[in-house]
């Protein structure tokens, strides 16, 4: 097993996941989770976000009426995407016995601005999101073009982006 601060070796990462692969094999039940976080926004633009111990500030640009005390949102969204992703697919090549030297995930996402304050004929959600996905590897091409579509129709914040969800609001008001 790795010291602080040093990474597993692919064997410990796969020998976690067979622990839990088994687990969750024999009791489906224990896969089912929930993540519970809080942001808070005040005065100004910047919001708080805490999960656990975890913390993130995030802010609007200047230009945009923030005070640029953090990234924005977005950076954050985009940041989860190809982080998962990355992992995600380093996992599963572990999992899978294939040695990927590096992952490299770019990432692009066009907006229009304009919808944000309600202007315009299109939705503020993103216009379109391109992934480039570089790996360092010897792996044969086809057995890299098969990790990463098994990645990815496995990886949460990607199918987040890409596939349609159910999200409930409750709001509450207080005076």
């Amino acid at each position: 097993m790795a010291k602080d601060n040093e990474p597993d070796s692919a064997a410990d990462i796969r020998a976690k996941h067979a622990r839990m692969i088994k687990v969750f094999e024999s009791r489906p039940d224990a896969a089912l989770s929930s993540t519970a976080a809080h942001a808070t926004v005040g005065a100004g633009l910047r919001c708080d976000f805490t999960q656990g111990d975890e913390t993130a500030i995030m802010d609007m640009p200047e230009i945009m009426g923030g005070t640029n005390t953090g990234p924005t949102p977005g950076f954050y969204a985009r940041a989860g995407i190809a982080g998962c992703l990355g992992i995600g697919i380093k996992m599963t090549a572990i999992n899978q016995g294939l040695d990927l030297a590096a992952i490299d995930i770019a990432i692009e996402t066009d907006f229009d601005d304009a919808a944000m304050f309600g202007l315009g004929p299109n939705t503020a959600a993103p216009l379109e999101t391109r992934l480039a996905i570089t790996l360092t590897s010897d792996e044969p091409e086809d057995a890299l073009r098969a990790l990463v579509d098994t990645a990815m129709n496995r990886d949460p914040w990607f199918l987040a982006l890409r596939d349609a969800q159910k999200v409930v609001t409750d709001l509450t008001l207080t005076r």
